[in-house]
């Protein structure tokens, strides 16, 4: 039986984020979904604690004593807030944790080092925080939802991140089964420091991840296992360098 974790999702309110909690919580997980409205509709079996994705000082009962954090949270597309809820929320999590080891499962998305037009780039570092922070980790860049066929559901785990044409040409997952891969990877030690793209091709679904997790690359520094080398870190802002000291401070 696997092990029962006590997981804190963050959008565990949206489309995806409500079904990894409820999956989770049916797996014997305890369920946290962070909200900003104590009344606000969770799935059943998962408790909300309120809290600001974007002011760490809120953070603090929501991150106590968990074992894991799974987000699944974003701002609308090119959403003036990406940079304070995509990455800012990413890294006061990681503030209000503190040194406590926890697994995490960061969803970002599929083109996510495609830097045209810059909307990827909080994302992509906000990627680059969990992974100089220490914690065991997994990233999960999904492709585009819900747009497989009936008979679509063979998942593929990619990396280098070379689909970048921004449209469904890229590749198809049904948010069910994202949902599916985030939480397993919580209990895989095969998927610790891996980031992958996530589709599905023609075939039935896999039973058993964990040979997908395994056959993956591990990652390479604060980048992913093959990514372009385009965003060069002493190229980054400032303030993004000290950010990923404090990350990396923590470890």
């Amino acid at each position: 039986m696997t092990e029962s974790l006590t997981i804190l999702f963050v959008g565990g309110t949206g489309s995806i984020g409500r079904l990894a909690a409820a999956r989770a919580a049916a797996a014997g997980h305890h369920v946290r979904v962070l909200t900003r409205r104590s009344n606000a509709n969770v799935p059943a079996g998962a408790v909300a604690v309120t809290g600001d994705l974007t002011d760490a000082s809120t953070l603090t009962a929501a991150v106590a004593d968990i074992d894991a954090v799974v987000f699944t949270h974003g701002a609308a597309y090119q959403s003036p807030l990406v940079r304070d809820v995509d990455y800012g929320g990413v890294l006061n999590i990681l503030m209000a944790i503190g040194k406590r080891r926890v697994r995490i499962a960061l969803m970002t998305a599929i083109g996510v080092t495609n830097r045209a037009g810059g909307y990827h780039d909080w994302k992509r570092r906000s990627e680059r925080l969990v992974r100089a922070s220490g914690h065991p980790y997994t990233i999960v860049r999904p492709s585009w939802f819900d747009y497989n066929s009936p008979s679509q559901h063979e998942l593929h785990f990619l990396q280098g991140d070379t689909r970048w044409a921004g449209s469904p040409a890229d590749g198809v997952i049904s948010r069910a089964q994202l949902a599916e891969v985030l939480v397993a990877s919580l209990t895989s030690p095969a998927a610790t420091g891996k980031t992958f793209e996530l589709v599905a091709e023609e075939g039935p679904a896999q039973i058993d991840l964990e040979p997908l997790f395994a056959a993956l690359s591990p990652d390479d520094g604060i980048n992913g296992a093959s990514d372009a080398a385009n965003m060069p870190l002493d190229e980054e802002p400032r303030d993004v360098r000290e950010d990923l000291q404090i990350a990396a401070d923590l470890a």
